[in-house]
């Protein structure tokens, strides 16, 4: 006999050995990308004044000025962008609830065919059709997974996304302020915090990913280097010929 024999003739629950880590949290995505998107844009942001000779009091106001605006417009963003993805799946999950009350021998066997399709015989498709049919709210559950792929009780908050957004693009655009706001008169010391920055972010963030720290951290700060060396150049450009 097979261990799946075993626990299932037992009733014991089969041992899990893994883990899986949240992949449909509403909360990652918009953390990560804000924090990327604060430092970058910050520091080019910043880095594109800066290169214009301007004094470093008008290179603060600059980036505190972009921290904020950056840190509502992301927020702003993220809420309206979850929010519409909630609601429109909020409706499909409607249109469903309301088939299965309409015609639930049709919804039925619509599921019984998805296993059949999948590999099951007929009669035990149909029949694993009826068990899990026999609970209306399981049925929406099941039948709003396999068709929308979408959890009715799981959907993402677009409150927790919109702030997880606004707070890590504010910790992100605040790292290449800081040296200016505690007496930094240059980029440099500022491009050097970005520049740990970048790499730790995405050193971090290939902890969620398969990719290795090293490969995470030196593509993000290759791509924030290359954003903020461009606006430093335009910037020049364009104080040297103002002047």
């Amino acid at each position: 006999m097979s261990t799946i024999e075993g626990a299932a003739a037992s009733g014991r629950p089969a041992e899990i050995h893994h883990e899986h880590r949240d992949v449909t949290g509403g909360w990652l995505r918009p953390a990560v990308f804000g924090a990327m998107d604060g430092l970058v844009s910050n520091f080019a942001l910043i880095a594109g004044v800066a290169g214009g000779r301007v004094h470093h009091q008008v290179v603060v106001l600059t980036g505190l000025a972009g921290l904020a605006a950056g840190a509502f417009s992301m927020a702003a963003g993220e809420y309206i962008s979850v929010a519409s993805q909630s609601e429109l799946a909020q409706a499909e999950i409607e249109v469903e609830r309301r088939e299965l009350e309409r015609r639930p021998e049709a919804e039925e066997l619509e599921l019984a065919q998805l296993y059949e399709a999948r590999g099951l015989e007929p009669a035990l498709a149909r029949e694993v059709a009826r068990q899990l049919s026999r609970d209306p709210e399981e049925a929406l559950g099941i039948h709003a997974r396999e068709e929308l792929g979408v959890d009715p009780g799981d959907l993402p908050s677009p409150v927790l996304a919109a702030g997880s957004s606004f707070l890590s693009f504010a910790v992100g655009a605040c790292l290449p302020v800081l040296p200016y706001l505690l007496g930094a008169t240059n980029i440099w010391p500022a491009a050097a915090l970005a520049a740990v920055g970048l790499f730790t972010a995405g050193a971090l963030v290939s902890r969620v990913t398969a990719r290795s720290w090293w490969y995470g951290g030196l593509r993000q700060l290759a791509l924030g280097g290359l954003a903020a060396v461009i606006t430093f150049a335009v910037g020049s450009l364009i104080g040297t010929n103002s002047v």
